[in-house]
């Protein structure tokens, strides 16, 4: 990959003859050569680009308005060959001649397992304001760099550090970073870039990409501004065509614009040769092949004819782009034997940097396609030898040096692949390992390596794809490593968003975690892991039962129990049973981990927090990993934090965000391959319709979520659409159906065991029973909340238990037990809760015939749910207040907009008739019922059909 040192200790390589830096002195370094794709000709005076003025213009004001502070990103895209590499070039000569920085570095493809390898070059020129970085970002950007080892990187935590030094740069001059062909960066790095460009607004960084339209779309920048360039006019194209070869006869050149199509890069290569005396014409340019293979096998024919020392050293310098003639001459090349290539426009040579530049990103390919696998294999053990000073770098070059098997070289690449992971490059880190893997003499070490990276890719980078294959090769390696730990957690975490069951990948991971020979302490990372997975297939699996395996394994422990799995295992499986017991510790574990990132350990820290009502704290996390999978890290652990700011937005009010997330999660999911996980978001998309005014197709969702986990028999995850229902139900004003979801997470009176979702709607269901005529079920609900201590559980939980008192205690009792509630603290914080709460006691107060009191209570709920835009509880709370006689009461009932079918199911309901039997009597279904009562109410104000017949009688009169 073309890249400029990153530090004094590396030399300076010049990656586009265009690119060089501008001295102190502000003199620019002549060019020895212009690249062979540009469209200036060299002339009498300043060169000519021709039939890119409308491009130039767009640049121009892009590097005008990065110098004056706005900021932003670029990206230049085209096909090869179109002249993308000139315009980056041109609009680097532009920010210089405004005293601007200019930062260049190129992705190539024989480099991109590097990590951070552009980074280094993006941030070399400044890293004297290293110094006056914030520790943690200096810190964290040292770890990237390798300068120094450290906790893993916080993606925000480095791409704030980047960000920041940048700034500071930028203070004194603009800074332009130039990054030719995007998509072979190296995927950290390219996660940096995308975390910069959007956050560019209103400094003065810019950053230009140039991107060929035939890669695919790379890394994500949806705030980029695109500048599509296409394949020259014809007039420019002739234009082109006689500087470069005016003494071509016509023929030779209508032969060169037809077969060109308007490609700058085809037109100069084209002509270089052709002539009529020698006849010279490509037979190896037949219209079938695409351009870039057409103009690859162009080059081929230079390369061919070089000496051999001239194609040795190109191939070196072609397999590692930051190796300069300085590296080179270590092992043997000197710049005189890269002149010959020079001669022939492959490369440019500056022995002022020590650098040497291709030409082309084509030329480079060509070069490495062209040698022998054996002269490839000799080239890489070269660059090993002569990059001693840089391990990381050597690695790969071993690696792809090696003839066959070599533990050494495997244990370097596998030792590489855990100092990526502690960089935060999960990515880089599952290759480096499958590298590893290949290289290993022994199966079973292979078998191990290839687990670990199918555990990684499953579990962290959301490669499920690839896991699933690794798995296979693994046990094709070492049949028994089907048992081992990774391999199994790895199963269970694939084979559950395949067509795998619960039932028996639980079976899987129970016999790998108690058949095997494992070190039961704290320390045994891959078993902790293991134990983790085991407590997610428990909950999705909904059966007591499953629990008993998991138990026995923490008892194994002994004293040695990993703390998180401690805590862990007692607040997320049967939290109203045993996690008030842990709440203050999880909570102390949530404060100390706020300042490390190791997705995995957060995102158990964050399911943890789920019942106990914690998640607040972990929210600046979860955001972390969710920005980490946005720029293609932590793609799978991302994933987790999608769920949890969902959950947490959900009950704090913030619909928007959580269904924004909802939807974008679902999508990561689908895309990635997690198809059983998107029932979470399916599930949040169902909650979110539910109270925003659509239960019809929250039923719908609900249903979704049931079609899911029901295929896998994941009967606890079937069970969360009931709290979609319920709250549908209510919504609709049918009380029997909300009475009977509830009742199905768990029954009026009991917490079923290992049933955490039951506490979320516990109070719905006890609203519910006492408007069917329940008042026994709802007592002995509110009982049950006593007998597990669910007020110990958590504040919102406390509000939930107060609240539901306040339903069914005495009129005294109740009026201390709302009390109790609405001084829980923090109790504004869990607002929709808050609000039901304000609702049924304000109407239970007004059936009393203490109106007066009520109506504080219903306008504050009332005022609760406008905001959220909880239409129908907004409905509600106005019919309540209208039967208090509220002076400031919303909204009255007209009855105009009724069509007919609603008329008629309204006054079959008025009548006492069940949804049932007004579908029999009209025939419709009962859902069409629903739904048309559902559309009714709020035209008439009011919630339920309690109040029916008074409104059908006014509108009547």
């Amino acid at each position: 990959m073309s890249r400029c040192a990153w530090s004094a200790a590396c030399p300076v390589i010049q990656y586009r003859h265009a690119f060089s830096e501008v001295p102190p002195n502000g003199n620019r370094p002549r060019s020895r050569a212009p690249p062979v794709s540009a469209v200036r000709v060299s002339g009498p005076g300043r060169a000519t680009l021709f039939g890119r003025a409308a491009e130039v213009a767009r640049l121009d004001e892009f590097v005008d308005r990065v110098v004056r502070g706005g900021g932003g990103t670029m990206v230049v895209r085209g096909p090869a060959g179109v002249g993308k590499s000139r315009l980056l070039g041109e609009a680097a000569d532009a920010a210089r001649s405004r005293d601007s920085s200019v930062i260049s570095a190129s992705g190539v493809e024989f480099e991109a397992e590097i990590g951070f390898a552009v980074l280094q070059i993006i941030v070399a020129p400044h890293l004297e304001h290293r110094s006056e970085l914030p520790a943690g970002h200096a810190e964290a950007l040292g770890v990237a760099l390798g300068l120094h080892d450290g906790p893993t990187p916080r993606p925000l935590v480095l791409g704030s550090a980047v960000h920041s030094l940048l700034t500071l740069a930028a203070a004194r001059r603009p800074i332009l970073i130039v990054v030719d062909d995007l998509p072979w960066v190296d995927p950290a790095s390219a996660g940096i870039l995308a975390f910069l460009s959007r956050r560019l607004d209103g400094t003065r960084i810019g950053i230009l990409i140039a991107h060929r339209s035939e890669d695919g779309p790379g890394v994500e920048l949806p705030d980029a501004e695109v500048l599509d360039v296409g394949p020259l006019d014809e007039h420019p194209a002739r234009q082109l065509l006689a500087a470069r070869r005016p003494d071509l006869p016509a023929h030779l050149r209508a032969r060169i614009l037809d077969d060109a199509s308007g490609n700058p890069l085809a037109l100069v290569e084209l002509s270089r040769g052709a002539s009529d005396e020698h006849r010279r014409w490509p037979a190896v340019l037949p219209r079938t092949r695409t351009l870039p293979q057409r103009l690859l096998a162009l080059f081929a024919d230079r390369i061919d004819a070089l000496p051999a020392d001239a194609r040795r050293a190109l191939l070196t310098a072609a397999l590692d782009a930051r190796t300069g003639l300085r590296e080179l001459r270590s092992i043997g090349i000197t710049a005189d034997d890269l002149e010959a290539a020079q001669r022939v426009g492959l490369v440019t040579i500056d022995t002022v940097r020590m650098s040497v530049v291709f030409t082309h990103p084509l030329m480079r390919a060509a070069v490495v396609e062209r040698a022998e696998p054996a002269d490839r294999r000799a080239a890489h053990g070269d660059l090993a030898r002569a990059l001693a000073a840089y391990p990381d770098r050597q690695a790969w070059h071993l690696a792809d040096a090696a003839t066959g098997p070599d533990d050494r070289i495997a244990d370097e690449l596998a030792a590489l692949a855990h100092r990526l992971l502690r960089r935060g490059d999960a990515s880089s880190s599952v290759r480096a390992l499958i590298r590893a893997a290949h290289l290993s003499e022994s199966r079973a070490v292979e078998s191990s390596r290839l687990a670990e990276a199918a555990y990684l890719g499953a579990h962290v980078t959301g490669e499920i794809g690839q896991a699933t294959q690794l798995l296979t090769r693994a046990e094709e390696a070492s049949p028994e490593s089907a048992t081992s730990l990774l391999a199994a957690t790895a199963g269970a975490l694939t084979g559950i968003n395949a067509d795998g069951d619960v039932d028996s990948l639980h079976r899987l991971l129970v016999a790998a975690i108690e058949h095997g020979d494992h070190d039961w302490s704290s320390g045994n990372d891959q078993l902790v892991e293991a134990i983790s997975a085991l407590v997610l297939l428990c909950w999705w699996s909904g059966r007591p039962e499953f629990w008993e395996p998991l138990h026995r394994a923490l008892e194994r422990f002994g004293d040695d129990l990993p703390e998180l799995l401690d805590v862990q295992s007692k607040a997320f499986p049967d939290t109203v049973r045993t996690g008030a017991a842990v709440r203050d510790r999880l909570a102390a574990l949530i404060d100390t981990q706020q300042s490390v990132y190791e997705p995995q350990k957060m995102i158990r820290l964050q399911t943890s927090a789920v019942y106990l009502d914690l998640l607040g704290g972990c929210r600046a996390a979860a955001w972390r990993i969710v920005e980490d999978g946005r720029a293609g890290g932590a793609v799978r652990s991302s994933i987790g934090g999608y769920m949890h700011l969902c959950l947490d937005d959900f009950v704090t009010g913030r619909w928007e965000e959580a269904r924004a997330l909802a939807d974008e999660g679902l999508a990561v999911s689908r895309d990635r391959g997690y198809d059983y996980i998107a029932w979470y978001f399916v599930f949040n998309q169902a909650l979110i319709e539910s109270v925003r005014g659509e239960p019809a197709e929250a039923f719908r969702l609900a249903d979704e979520v049931t079609a899911i986990t029901a295929a896998r028999n994941a009967l606890g995850g079937e069970r969360f659409g009931h709290q979609a229902r319920t709250l549908a139900a209510i919504a609709q004003g049918d009380w029997e159906a909300a009475f009977r979801h509830a009742s199905a997470l768990s029954p009026a009176g009991e917490f079923r065991a290992y049933t955490p979702h039951a506490m979320w709607v516990a109070f719905d269901l006890v609203e519910a029973a006492l408007r069917t005529g329940r008042r026994a079920e709802a007592e002995a609900h509110v009982r049950a909340m006593d007998d597990v201590g669910l007020e110990h559980v958590s504040p919102r939980m406390a509000l939930i238990a107060h609240g539901a008192r306040s339903l069914v205690a005495e009129p005294e009792e109740a009026a201390a037990a709302f009390e109790r509630a609405v001084s829980v603290p923090s109790a504004e914080r869990w607002i929709f809760d808050l609000a039901k709460v304000r609702l049924a006691y304000g109407d239970r107060l007004r059936r009393g015939g203490e109106s007066r009191a009520a109506r504080p209570q219903l306008h504050l709920a009332h005022d609760a749910f406008e905001r959220l835009g909880a239409r129908a509880w907004t409905e509600r709370a106005n019919e309540s207040l209208r039967a208090a006689y509220d002076p400031e009461v919303r909204g009255t009932a007209t009855g105009e907009a009724l069509t007919a079918q609603e008329r008629a199911v309204v006054e079959l309901a008025a009548q006492g008739l069940s949804n049932h039997d007004i579908s029999v009597r009209l025939f419709l279904s009962p859902r069409t019922v629903g739904g048309h009562l559902y559309r009714a109410f709020p035209k008439l104000g009011v919630t339920s059909r309690a109040g029916l017949r008074d409104v059908l009688d006014r509108l009547d009169q």
